[in-house]
């Protein structure tokens, strides 16, 4: 290969509020130093993109896996999707339960089935069969989720002011053989309807990845996000010529325009240039090129670490 691995993450757009951004700027950055590290032993960039959800699913301060948000009857539902930009293979699951990881669960669903997306009930079957541990589903939920789900029944409660802080997890990754692919995976929007799915599961609108352009992963207002099919939208400005950084500022801009949507997206370009852009007051990010880290929360922030810098306070707890 001759191709400088990159890849990029994101843990949402929206609103961060001050006592949850350490935790957020920590947990992407943990995210991308571990996709880097899969990219950097050779991995391809899928085994990274999936690296780096599970990292953001697992930890608590994002909306996905544990910590997810709860539907209208007080339940984890999540959503997930992988996509190998080498031939548009891609596996999603939606509306899944009881278990730690929907992003493993979407990478089987694309490599062990003949299909792209299993949903409730036979996504369950299909984990089952696989041999994924059922976890009870209370071990998804965090106090915090609890909290906003009761607080959002409340009858002169305004759930869409809620869902500003909400973040989508994600990845995009370009490998030493140019190969590229995204990953997303969120619990969606809180106190949704039951067998609600958003933008994520959704291929062309949560994600998608194709080495003749490049990858993205998005976050934000998921039915917006479906009604522009944001992903697709940025990597066809891409193949009009556009740089990540404006393809993903003129999708963005034309989803707030068109149909009142915010959100945020991260992208990598086949010749490995990226970008991390939002149309919300926040989104956290990281990054890992040529040895550097950039990460940040805020709209231009751009904190930078070299990479040996980081990983020495990283095993030194942030």
């Amino acid at each position: 290969g001759r191709m400088k691995p990159v890849i990029v993450v994101h843990g949402g757009a929206g609103r961060i509020f001050k006592e949850r951004e350490e935790g957020c700027r920590a947990g992407v950055v943990r995210a991308a130093l571990r996709g880097y590290g899969v990219l950097k032993q050779g991995g391809s960039a899928v085994d990274a993109v999936e690296e780096a959800v599970r990292s953001m699913e697992d930890d608590p301060h994002f909306n996905a896996g544990c910590g997810s948000v709860l539907n209208e009857k007080g339940e984890v539902e999540m959503d997930a999707i992988i996509m190998d930009g080498k031939n548009l293979d891609s596996g999603a699951v939606s509306a899944v339960k009881c278990i730690a990881n929907p992003i493993k669960l979407a990478r089987l669903v694309m490599e062990k089935t003949k299909h792209m997306l299993l949903t409730d009930h036979g996504a369950h079957l299909f984990a089952q069969a696989m041999g994924i541990p059922e976890i009870p589903g209370e071990k998804l939920i965090t106090e915090r989720s609890r909290e906003r789900w009761k607080k959002n029944l409340e009858p002169d409660s305004n759930p869409e002011e809620f869902q500003k802080d909400l973040g989508t997890v994600g990845a995009v990754a370009i490998d030493s053989e140019g190969n590229v692919a995204c990953a997303t995976s969120t619990g969606g929007l809180s106190n949704k309807l039951i067998g609600r799915v958003g933008d994520t599961a959704c291929i062309g609108s949560g994600g998608y990845a194709d080495n003749h352009s490049g990858a993205t992963s998005t976050t934000g207002h998921g039915e917006s996000i479906m009604k522009v099919v944001l992903a697709r939208l940025i990597l066809y400005h891409m193949e009009q010529g556009m740089s990540p950084e404006v393809a993903a500022d003129t999708a963005l801009d034309y989803m707030k325009t068109r149909v009142g949507g915010l959100g945020g997206v991260i992208v990598v370009n086949k010749a490995g240039e990226w970008a991390a852009r939002f149309s919300t007051k926040q989104m956290s990010w990281a990054t890992v090129k040529d040895d550097n880290l950039h990460y940040g929360i805020y709209a231009g922030e751009k904190n930078v670490k070299s990479i040996d810098e980081a990983l020495t306070s990283e095993r030194e707890g942030f």
